[in-house]
């Protein structure tokens, strides 16, 4: 099998998780991995079995790279997408590709003009679960969908240096549902309408951001979408989804460690769901990344595209928009003027 040999750029929790993976894949060889700091990977499996160092120009200037994982900070995946478009190298992307949708736009020009493959990682699409009711609804199981549902509250808040960075809930948390419903709906939303509020912690308004949310959405085929987000769902991580259509219904509901349910004529037990993401969506991860391989040896269409994440993108700011001013908000008053 031919492998895609790789360099991550990002060291940090989703770096080392995707190299874990690579380690593990055919399809994968993975040469390099750089960070600003590299104390944490001194005597690692990743130091042993790649060239470890902080400068990311080393994967940029190796020509026997093939593709580019860039998991390092929102605000540097720009200047790396460009970098690694004009190297010739196939680039995947953690999410957000950035928080400000012209220099999105700008990346993904450069990315279409150098001809590379480009994948986000929206990671839910990989998910079995999810993508079950992806093909149910695309084979006309319910017929035409006309809501879609998205329940995705966090087990518990971030701290607070990471709320300051994270470009708020909807960037950060309701981007991936955001995703969901335009992969879920087969049609582009053209409104966003949100309440929102802070109920879960203070810090997240000493940041001007919000810890729940209520999202209504609306597509161009008249169907809706309500997504509620929480930053805290005390018995675990709360991920849910349900597509309903004129000829029925499909939903997936939360995975927990066991499916064991217990009976007694005082109760009925179930396991709590799993409490954290990197548990819930293991597997999906390992398929996002093979997938990615798979468009690059074998020329298989991408699942999860640069265009999904600019899109994704135009959501987030759309939410954040339409909460700030108190009014639904248009999608396209976010289009860029043409002359």
């Amino acid at each position: 099998m031919e492998k895609v040999n790789v360099g991550i750029i990002g060291g940090g929790r989703i770096g080392l998780l995707h190299a874990a993976n690579m380690l593990q894949s055919a399809h994968y060889s993975l040469k390099r991995i750089t960070d600003i700091y590299t104390e944490h990977l001194a005597g690692t499996v990743y130091e042993k079995e790649a060239t470890v160092s902080t400068n990311p120009d080393d994967i940029f200037n190796d020509p026997n790279i093939d593709a580019i994982f860039i998991c390092s900070s929102t605000d540097t995946h720009v200047d790396f997408i460009k970098k690694a478009a004009r190297s010739g190298k196939h680039i995947f992307c953690e999410k957000p590709i950035s928080f400000d949708i012209d220099a999105t736009r700008e990346a993904l020009k450069v990315v279409a003009e150098e001809g590379v493959h480009f994948q986000v990682g929206f990671n839910r699409r990989y998910d079995k679960h999810f993508r079950k009711v992806y093909d149910t609804v695309r084979e006309g199981k319910i017929g035409k969908p006309h809501v879609i549902k998205i329940t995705s509250r966090d087990p518990e808040a971030p701290p607070e240096e990471y709320i300051q960075r994270s470009g708020g809930m909807f960037m950060d948390m309701t981007i991936h549902d955001f995703d969901m419903v335009r992969y879920l709906a087969g049609s582009e939303v053209v409104d966003v309408t949100v309440k929102a509020a802070n109920l879960v912690h203070p810090k997240f308004a000493r940041h001007n951001d919000v810890d729940t949310a209520i999202i209504t959405l609306t597509f161009a085929d008249g169907s809706l979408a309500v997504i509620d987000n929480s930053r805290q769902a005390v018995y675990g991580y709360d991920q849910r989804i349900e597509v309903f259509g004129d000829l029925g219904a499909v939903s997936a509901e939360n995975e927990g460690n066991t499916t064991v349910r217990i009976s007694t004529k005082d109760s009925i037990a179930v396991e709590h769901p799993k409490y954290f993401f990197l548990d819930r969506y293991k597997e999906a991860y390992i398929e996002e990344i093979n997938d990615f391989a798979l468009a690059i040896t074998e020329g298989k269409s991408l699942t999860c595209s640069g265009v999904d994440g600019l899109h994704a993108e135009e959501l987030a700011l759309a939410a954040r928009r339409s909460w700030q001013e108190k009014r639904t908000i248009s999608l396209a008053e976010l289009k860029p003027v043409r002359n």
